[in-house]
């Protein structure tokens, strides 16, 4: 794989010894390339790839994407760009995302952060590695990597994938969310931020949201309501839930949300504002969007103890 452009293979994998044969060489010939590599994915894995680097494990940037990538939101900016952002030439970069604990809330986040990848390294000298589980993977999640990779490796080679639309998957993801018939609600305007982020709070002490993650989901819908008045229209609404382990928070506005990468590119210090969707994207366990011409709704999770 050579660099002097951006390079987005999907490998598929069968097994442990698949995973390294597909992984650790590539490793291995960026370090000798003197390219910076970083390897961001599940635990167990991790440990693998680790494990078979041996002493050469302590020149790559090793990530537990369990934890980093829990949010699909955040992986883009807070892995992948932070890591190619802090070197000026190219990077390579292990990055799986996708896993069968994976939850359905959580996959098509999933499935909407490998498309935007290549949009958001266009132009950029870097390779981005993503394996795939054929063995535990549903077939529908395989087919979706065949349309967000324009590459594709498994054990007898690599081909171009004949079924590569980015476009068309994050257009496909980009579906309805319904609130839960529990939900409260308050609407709001620009006179109200401060009564719908005490509602927010009061909400989720009563869920059992601990102290620091109440400040985070504060932090959130000011973030969210902030934007309504400002870009959706003047107001919105806000509604909240327990659902599933999590407290859920949405916001919706009739603003229109074209850009699907904001709050997904990492935002220069020199840039006053816009890093509202940014800040929601790092604190939360998961953000959902569903971006339509007559609005936008935003669903953050925060898990519950």
């Amino acid at each position: 794989m050579d660099a002097g452009a951006f390079i987005h293979p999907a490998l598929f994998y069968r097994d442990e010894s698949t995973y390294l044969a597909g992984t650790v060489p590539f490793v291995l010939d960026g370090l000798a390339g003197g390219e910076p590599v970083a390897v961001a994915v599940p635990g167990r894995n991790l440990a693998r790839i680790e494990d078979a680097l041996g002493d050469a494990a302590g020149e790559v940037l090793l990530i537990d994407m369990g934890d980093a990538g829990r949010n699909p939101g955040r992986i883009i900016p807070g892995v992948l760009r932070a890591f190619a952002d802090a070197h000026p030439g190219p990077v390579r970069i292990i990055g799986e995302p996708i896993w069968a604990g994976r939850s359905e809330d959580e996959y098509p986040a999933c499935a909407q952060h490998e498309a935007l990848i290549n949009a958001a390294f266009a132009g950029r000298e870097a390779t981005i590695l993503c394996p795939y589980d054929t063995t535990s993977l549903a077939a529908s999640v395989l087919a979706d990597a065949e349309a967000t990779h324009p590459l594709l490796i498994d054990d007898t080679g690599q081909t171009v994938s004949e079924r590569y639309s980015p476009d068309d998957i994050v257009a496909t993801y980009n579906a309805p969310l319904s609130p839960s018939p529990a939900a409260v609600a308050m609407t709001f305007t620009v006179s109200e931020l401060a009564r719908v982020r005490h509602f927010a709070f009061d909400f989720a002490a009563d869920a059992g949201l601990p102290g620091e993650r109440l400040q985070d989901l504060v932090l959130a819908v000011g973030e969210l309501t902030g934007n309504s008045v400002q870009h959706g229209g003047g107001g919105g609404e806000l509604r909240l839930w327990a659902e599933g382990g999590h407290l859920v928070c949405e916001v919706e506005d009739s603003g229109q949300l074209a850009d699907p990468l904001a709050g997904r590119r990492p935002v220069p210090l020199s840039q006053v504002g816009g890093r509202g969707l940014l800040l929601v994207n790092h604190i939360a366990d998961l953000v959902r969007t569903y971006r339509t011409d007559s609005g936008t709704i935003t669903r953050v999770y925060l898990r519950l103890p």
